[in-house]
């Protein structure tokens, strides 16, 4: 298995409009990826107040197994996280901090597909995408994430 890695980058400045790849992208706790439309506090249109609502994460393997399985490509831009991993479980993040490059992230939840997601793409990704559709994170410290960014695990579940 490849060392895990960040491979992809997606940011959307707009509402349902089509997201943008990204090279880098600075990240700020309790606010998100700079440039996003969730960018910002609670209340922030579109972001709910809560836990796990800085940024999402999805394994490319997910994506694969999609189009193997239930012949539905999705582009990762598509999928609509911003961090697109390759060489690590992230279901096994939930409750974990772990680092992507400088920066700290802590897993707090799946991220499930869901009906807007399903009406952008297609509504084969509601039952192929079910458990494996992602992370939501929060953001623990202040920096910059690239492709090519290492991603390690630094606490035991909590």
């Amino acid at each position: 298995m490849p060392s895990p890695t960040i491979i992809a980058i997606y940011i959307t400045p707009t509402h349902s409009q089509p997201t943008q790849s990204r090279d880098t992208v600075r990240v700020v706790p309790g606010l998100g990826p700079e440039g996003d439309r969730y960018f910002g506090p609670p209340g922030t249109p579109g972001k709910r107040s809560g836990s796990g609502r800085d940024i999402t994460l999805i394994e490319i393997e997910a994506l694969e197994a999609l189009e193997a399985e239930r012949n539905v490509h999705l582009d990762p831009a598509e999928a609509r996280r911003t961090l697109v991993t390759r060489g690590i479980a992230l279901n096994e993040l939930v409750g974990k901090e772990f680092q992507v490059g400088a920066v700290t992230l802590r897993g707090v939840r799946l991220c499930e597909p869901c009906e807007h997601l399903a009406g952008l793409t297609d509504p084969r990704v509601l039952p192929g995408l079910l458990h494996r559709g992602g992370l939501r994170a929060d953001i623990l410290t202040e920096g910059t994430i690239s492709v090519g960014d290492p991603i390690t695990i630094s606490s035991p579940e909590r």
